[in-house]
């Protein structure tokens, strides 16, 4: 899986250096994280270089990803390397299923299963996109800290103003700028902050990496939070991606997402890609810790 590229941003070579896995054995590959500053390493890392080692296993030519299950288990140390330990499961005539466990300093911090299947002809149809304004019309990151600068808290402001690999464009901020509760629903515009090469299993593990970004934080609309409140304790615990269509990760891709439930101190979201053409290329399902800091339980 080609890996180089010349992307338009720092972040983004970043992004695509940490998705080029190191190969220590056949089955066994090294991952490592950004520099960032970030205190545990990113879900989306995760997912993205899970999905990085189990495609570089399968041998059969055409056959991508179309689905994946994760489940997050310990917080990554980002200063440390990762390793991914891939169990060839199953190669079949249609389909080929992997297992991937990420593994530091001596325990398993993720696990995650991957299936793989050939290009086949079948029945054919999907949910409409929302109708949302184009990417064009509206403001990105900087403009936005521009508009409202007098209103975000200092931790939001930072959050938008760092350069990142993925460009994002929300299709409403008021969520951002009231902690008035609201219906738990979001739409993003999102790409890779720069071209990629023409390889749809690098295409698929960039939107995995993109996938965890604002999706737990559709739950808290309904209760008038966002991820930037000091109150609020979030962690993703699982983490489930359908691919049903090729695309680019590079092209615009709209993120419509929602959260039927929370209890219990968990949270479930949905999320949906469409591309500019309006196809469903993505499903995702989401369900993470969200806890008030004051009931958090400490574990010793």
């Amino acid at each position: 899986m080609a890996v180089m590229s010349e992307p338009t941003t720092s972040s983004l070579a970043s992004l695509l250096s940490i998705l080029d896995l190191e190969r220590l054995e056949q089955n066994l590959f090294r991952g490592r994280s950004p520099a960032d500053g970030w205190q545990r390493v990113f879900g989306g890392q995760v997912l993205g270089q899970a999905l990085v080692a189990a495609s570089r296993t399968v041998e059969e030519a055409g056959r991508a990803a179309h689905s994946l299950h994760g489940y997050f288990l310990l917080a990554g140390d980002p200063k440390h390397p990762l390793i991914y330990e891939v169990e060839r499961t199953r190669d079949g005539g249609s389909f080929s299923t992997r297992r991937v466990k990420a593994v530091q300093h001596g325990r398993v911090i993720f696990t995650m299963s991957v299936s793989f299947h050939r290009p086949e002809e079948g029945f054919e149809h999907a949910v409409p996109m929302p109708d949302v304004p184009p990417p064009e019309t509206l403001p990105n990151a900087k403009e936005l800290i521009a508009r409202f600068v007098d209103k975000l808290p200092d931790n939001m402001r930072s959050y938008w103003s760092r350069e990142r690999p993925i460009e994002m464009k929300p299709v409403d901020v008021r969520r951002y700028l009231s902690n008035e509760p609201a219906e738990p629903q979001q739409a993003i515009w999102m790409r890779a902050a720069g071209a990629l090469p023409d390889d749809p299993a690098l295409h698929q593990c960039v939107l995995a990496y993109a996938s965890d970004f604002t999706l737990l934080d559709t739950a808290l609309i309904a209760h008038g939070k966002v991820l930037f409140d000091p109150e609020i304790q979030l962690a993703s615990l699982d983490h489930a991606m359908w691919l049903h269509r090729p695309f680019r990760a590079d092209d615009w891709l709209l993120y419509a997402q929602d959260s039927p439930s929370t209890h219990a101190a968990r949270g479930f979201c949905r999320g949906s890609f469409f591309d500019r053409q309006g196809r469903l290329i993505a499903s995702v399902a989401q369900e993470g810790l969200i806890r008030r800091k004051s009931t958090a339980i400490v574990v010793k």
